[in-house]
């Protein structure tokens, strides 16, 4: 297993995050949550995405619902 890719929110676009997903690489993003900063795992199993943050697992079935995820929460920057 590859290292985690280790970014802060809005380092990468949306787009950027899917592709190291794709790669089977896990996403630790930096970012601002909760009142403070949290370290939250983006991944993919080959089947499901997921969102896991200090609350919350999220679960997404396709690549869209993972870009709207990450777009939503502004993990990914925006261009």
């Amino acid at each position: 297993m590859s290292e985690p890719l280790r970014i802060e929110s809005g380092e990468l676009t949306g787009e950027e995050i899917l592709d190291a997903l794709r790669e089977g690489r896990r996403v630790v993003v930096e970012a601002e949550l909760l009142g403070g900063t949290h370290q939250l795992s983006l991944r993919h199993d080959g089947e499901t995405y997921y969102c896991d943050t200090p609350t919350t697992l999220h679960k997404h079935a396709d690549e869209e619902g993972m870009l709207a995820c990450i777009e939503k929460m502004g993990y990914g920057r925006v261009e």
